[in-house]
């Protein structure tokens, strides 16, 4: 057990009606590390990082998340309390859920003047120094509906850091994108790990994971079957359920 931890999950279950999605889970994550979830469909990865931010309420263990409990023995804060923490962990989803009538700017800036106070000035200044981060400082006064999926998703991530999160949480990313627009969305989030922010990364892109995680998690069936460096789960996983399914998706590849 990590005293520095910025995630710690301890014994988290959670089941949909007689189906058990997870299972006993307990992991921790490290101030600046990017641990990237992987496995088969079904495995619980998404229920997973959505209990990270209580969009998923579990049934069984505790989850402590930049310095507050977020889960108790099963049990969510009050509503209160849980929008004040989402506010310091982002989270990306696979589809983009940009508000359709507001330009790219406002899309950016709107968390930040409603749930931080910034003033107008004060947000735009921030959100065009995020846009040129992933980009599109071009695509500022630019609708939704006339982006592309990968300049969607990159507006996505300037808009969680805009609200300066001390954690990021990404959710299959790129697997609602056009493979030739995957690349763009993953070259920010390699930016955002080279600079040092925290990041939960479920996804299938096996080429990410082995360049930038520090920590790569295997699921199955609800829990975490092996988890190490991508040296070591890439070139010499423990378990045969690892080793049949990295051999069927870098196959695919």
């Amino acid at each position: 057990m990590s005293d520095s931890a910025i995630i710690r999950i301890r014994n988290l279950g959670k089941s949909f009606g007689s189906h058990t999605v997870l299972r006993g889970i307990d992991f921790d994550v490290e101030p600046s590390q990017v641990v990237v979830v992987i496995g088969p469909s079904g495995s619980g990865k998404s229920t997973f990082l959505r209990c990270c931010n209580g969009l998923e309420q579990p049934e069984a263990g505790t989850i402590d998340i930049v310095g507050k409990r977020l889960v108790t023995d099963g049990q969510l804060i009050g509503e209160h309390e849980l929008n004040q923490l989402r506010t310091e962990v982002g989270m990306v989803f696979q589809s983009f859920n940009l508000f359709p009538h507001l330009s790219v700017l406002h899309n950016v800036t709107v968390g930040p003047r409603m749930l931080r106070g910034a003033s107008r000035e004060e947000a735009e200044r921030k959100a065009m120094g995020l846009l040129e981060k992933v980009g599109l400082a071009h695509k500022a006064h630019a609708m939704p509906a006339s982006l592309s999926g990968g300049q969607k998703q990159r507006v996505a991530i300037a808009r969680a850091l805009a609200m300066e999160p001390r954690v990021m949480l990404f959710d299959e990313p790129t697997s609602a994108l056009d493979p030739e627009l995957v690349g763009e969305v993953l070259q920010v989030m390699k930016v955002l790990a080279a600079e040092g922010m925290t990041m939960v990364v479920v996804t299938h892109e096996m080429g990410f994971a082995r360049e930038v995680a520090d920590v790569v998690v295997v699921m199955d069936g609800g829990g975490i079957i092996e988890a190490g460096p991508p040296s070591v789960i890439f070139s010499a996983p423990t378990q045969e359920r690892t080793r049949g399914f990295l051999q069927a998706v870098l196959t695919r590849a």
